[in-house]
């Protein structure tokens, strides 16, 4: 089975706390120092489970976030730091693929069919990386969009907390999308970027979806209807994103998918639930088409967060039969795991 993962934050992984993922879980977690946010993303855990593609994120911390933050991270205070930040992760993302035969970075319909075919004849399938922006403060002006669109970034969430282009989710904000956000917004339909409502404010995804005219994504979000939070998707959202040929993207933290969920609990958590966020966005839209995965591991919570019996991402083929027990068909399923977001790059960049 071809698996994608929509959301992986793995160059800060990488460059904040000093996890290489080439090294594997168990490399990863030997040198560990906090025990509560314990690694469960690696190379070789990926491959084993089947995953081909993921989106890889640019993300950066601003210096305002109500957060818990990292003891080496790098945070911002002007667009121009921010920027630079951005730009060691876009080389870390060029060294991690240049010194790795089995990895590629995925802009376009030819780099998506060389990954899809490798899986296909199976002797040597590739994994595939899409440069995902996560929060757009480091888009020094809205026309810089080109200038990250030929750095390799196909997707871009204005937003993870408050920005200059748009609100975030995490304040409960009633605040939309900036003057330079709508300007943002029409920089990127005209590159044919990808837009990802993500951590956006409801104000601002609404705005977004009333004047974007291209494609649109929630790439790691799950169900406000089963855990009431505006990071969390309402039923109109859902909706929404489904009418417009979009995809969400399950999120795998146990706080996002069960309702007052304890750290450390795990074992209260299945992997069912995740099939039940799954299942509430399929119910919603009205098909299996617009579903997917966006795991978000290793971004703020570790082994101990995830579902159980989960114990890395070499677990996600466990999601499958979790759906076939909710009456999924296999094609759907094929779909959830992997081929919805094949085909919504396929229809983004022109296929």
């Amino acid at each position: 089975m071809f698996i994608v993962d929509a959301h992986l934050d793995l160059a800060y992984n990488a460059l904040v706390k000093g996890r290489d993922p080439r090294l594997g879980v168990a490399a990863i977690r030997a040198g560990e120092l906090s025990p509560k946010d314990i690694a469960t993303v690696g190379l070789p855990e990926m491959r084993r489970a089947g995953v081909g593609l993921i989106f890889a994120t640019l993300f950066v911390s601003p210096s305002s976030t109500p957060f818990e933050r990292e003891p080496n991270e790098h945070t911002y205070d002007t667009p121009e730091q921010a920027h630079k930040l951005a730009m060691t992760q876009v080389d870390y993302y060029r060294r991690l693929v240049d010194e790795d035969e089995s990895l590629r970075l995925v802009t376009n319909i030819a780099g998506l069919d060389e990954v899809t075919k490798s899986h296909e004849t199976g002797e040597k399938p590739l994994l595939g990386i899409v440069l995902l922006m996560e929060g757009a403060d480091c888009i020094r002006e809205p026309k810089e969009a080109e200038f990250w669109y030929e750095q390799g970034v196909r997707l871009i969430g204005p937003a993870w907390d408050d920005t200059r282009y748009c609100a975030g989710a995490w304040r409960d904000s009633k605040q939309g999308l900036s003057k330079d956000g709508y300007a943002l917004l029409e920089e990127m339909a005209g590159l044919g970027m990808i837009l990802d409502l993500t951590h956006m404010s409801e104000v601002a995804t609404l705005q977004s979806l009333d004047a974007y005219p291209g494609t649109i994504v929630a790439t790691h979000a799950n169900a406000r209807a089963i855990v009431p939070h505006e990071r969390q998707l309402s039923d109109r959202q859902i909706r929404l994103i489904g009418e417009r040929d979009g995809m969400v993207g399950a999120v795998l933290a146990n706080f996002f998918l069960k309702a007052d969920y304890v750290r450390g609990q795990k074992e209260s958590v299945p992997v069912a639930q995740v099939a039940a966020h799954i299942d509430h966005v399929c119910q919603v839209i009205g098909d299996a088409r617009h579903a997917g995965l966006g795991t978000d591991l290793d971004g703020g919570f570790g082994v101990r967060d995830i579902p159980d019996p989960m114990d890395s991402i070499a677990d996600l083929p466990l999601i499958a039969p979790a759906l076939r027990e909710k009456g999924y068909s296999d094609e759907d399923v094929a779909g959830v795991m992997g081929e919805n977001w094949v085909a919504l790059l396929r229809r983004a960049w022109g296929a």
